[in-house]
């Protein structure tokens, strides 16, 4: 029998309101990441400034939500998890984590889809995260 993924509390991210529309997304369902206007290229983590050529003509764009795992981790002790980076199809790698799958299939280059994930615990909500489930088949 495998390593089941099982359901943990998440700890709540710290919140800036320049990500505020990143937030909303997410509570909806939705990736996003910034794409320069000057250079364009797609970065993440979100921030103000492009990463490459340092411009601030930035915008929030849907990503597609899926990609392949660039590398991972799967942690035994307590409950179990895994966290990986995940290549997102846009170009960028996100640390996130790996869920709803047996994990001890997890395997880099392994296909994934961003599902959302609740932080915090039953007394203490915090936003959806972005996390990746392999994808069937």
């Amino acid at each position: 029998m495998g390593t089941t993924y099982q359901e943990r509390s998440m700890t709540i991210p710290e919140t800036h309101p320049e990500h505020k529309e990143y937030w909303e997304a997410a509570a909806e369902g939705k990736l996003l990441v910034k794409q320069c206007d000057s250079c364009g290229e797609f970065h993440y983590y979100p921030r103000v400034l492009c990463p490459f050529c340092m411009s601030d003509k930035t915008n929030w764009i849907e990503a597609k939500g899926t990609g392949s795992i660039y590398t991972y981790s799967v942690m035994r002790r307590g409950v179990p998890y895994a966290i990986a980076f995940v290549e997102l199809d846009e170009g960028p790698r996100m640390m996130t984590n790996i869920v709803d799958c047996d994990l001890d299939t997890v395997r880099i280059n392994q296909r994934v889809k961003v599902v959302f994930k609740q932080s915090g615990d039953q007394g203490n909500q915090g936003p959806y995260i972005p996390c990746f489930t392999p994808v069937e088949g």
